[in-house]
């Protein structure tokens, strides 16, 4: 067994590569987090506004 430490970016890409996969996790919400991420636009204002958008969409869905 080799103890490899990993940086936490490299730990970061990991779980930003396979939040889509988890269990549970919803698609759309996983998708929003991997592309903000990606373009390094993860914050809380931009999550919060995305997810709004989420919502809205859903429930004019529901109409």
């Amino acid at each position: 067994m080799t103890d490899q430490i990993r940086s936490g970016q490299e730990v970061l890409d990991e779980f930003f590569t396979e939040i889509a996969s988890i269990e549970g996790v919803d698609q759309d919400v996983a998708n929003i987090v991997i592309n903000l991420y990606r373009e390094g636009k993860l914050t809380d204002t931009n999550l919060s506004n995305e997810l709004a958008g989420i919502r809205g969409e859903k429930t004019s869905d529901k109409d």
